[in-house]
């Protein structure tokens, strides 16, 4: 796992290389909402169902089955709530860990992360508990129809940018909401203040 962290690492740091600024997680993958639920339950202090969504979209008998795996896992495994590399380890994956790496580094190196979904934001807030100083350089793309999201985000302390009822993960919310940031940068940079335009002093007729 620690490994994985490390090319997470390795691929920012050659990306910072070629000059990016602004860094979107997102994952692929078939059954990472399950480690994300795992991983939020434990972190969050909450009951697995209260954090454990429809992830591809099944139905009602298969989610609770969803839940009982989680609840055995974590019973099973036993992570340490107060040790996030161990819940790492025990219910997360290696895409989640490389995503932990691409994080800690951007943050590291004072380059602004937009997370993603579900999978994304379970990453952030494994960085997050290793470092809270890493929440200053994370924006929140989204927020996912996944129960956990708004939980997670919420123990980060960041609001979502768009609410779009997002399920595909993929970085794809935190594409969307790249083009709000950079809006906004341009338009603190470049827009004239009051006193510039001279609004601020003009005379009343």
């Amino acid at each position: 796992m620690l490994q994985a962290i490390q090319v997470g690492m390795d691929v920012f740091d050659e990306q910072l290389r070629q000059g990016v600024a602004l860094v979107a997680t997102g994952d692929m993958g078939i059954g990472n909402t399950t480690a994300s639920s795992a991983i939020a339950s434990v972190l969050l202090h909450a009951p697995v169902a209260l954090v454990t969504g429809r992830g591809t979209g099944i139905n009602d008998e298969q989610l609770e089955h969803k839940i009982q795996v989680i609840e055995k896992a974590i019973g099973h495994n036993t992570p340490d709530p107060n040790d996030p590399l161990d819940v790492l380890m025990k219910v997360g994956g290696l895409e989640i860990a490389g995503l932990v790496g691409v994080i800690l580094a951007a943050a590291s190196r004072r380059v602004p992360v937009v997370i993603d979904g579900f999978i994304s934001g379970a990453a952030a807030l494994i960085a997050v508990e290793l470092n809270p100083m890493v929440s200053n350089y994370l924006f929140a793309g989204h927020v996912s129809v996944e129960r956990g999201h708004r939980l997670i985000l919420e123990k980060i302390g960041i609001s979502p940018l768009l609410d779009l009822q997002l399920r595909l993960g993929e970085g794809t919310g935190a594409v969307l909401a790249m083009s709000i940031i950079e809006s906004a940068l341009r338009a603190h940079r470049e827009m004239a203040t009051f006193a510039e335009a001279g609004v601020s002093t003009r005379e009343e007729e």
